[in-house]
């Protein structure tokens, strides 16, 4: 399921830069544990509840992903936990 920005079960205080950083962390947190690293990521969905967010999002997702990022897909929709984003990855790595 996409990660969205919670930390200790709340939901972090802050504006789409904060809740961005925080919803991918979480998403590398969980990666890590599974033995994965953003090199196997290969494809990313991202929803957010405003179109307006999609520039400060997408500089979040350059300091995480560099110049080279996965495939992605950005949507807007209205999300059940009252944030301003959720973010879902996909990890592919052979020797996994």
């Amino acid at each position: 399921s996409g990660q969205t920005p919670m930390k200790n079960g709340e939901v972090v205080e802050g504006g789409i830069v904060e809740q961005s950083r925080l919803a991918i962390q979480n998403c590398v947190d969980i990666m890590t544990e599974a033995g994965y690293s953003l090199a196997d990521v290969v494809h990313v969905k991202v929803i957010l509840t405003d179109a307006r967010y999609f520039q400060s999002f997408n500089k979040v997702f350059r300091e995480f992903f560099g110049e080279n990022p996965p495939a992605r897909i950005c949507c807007v929709a209205d999300l059940v936990v009252d944030c301003k984003v959720e973010v879902d990855v996909t990890c592919y790595n052979a020797t996994c």
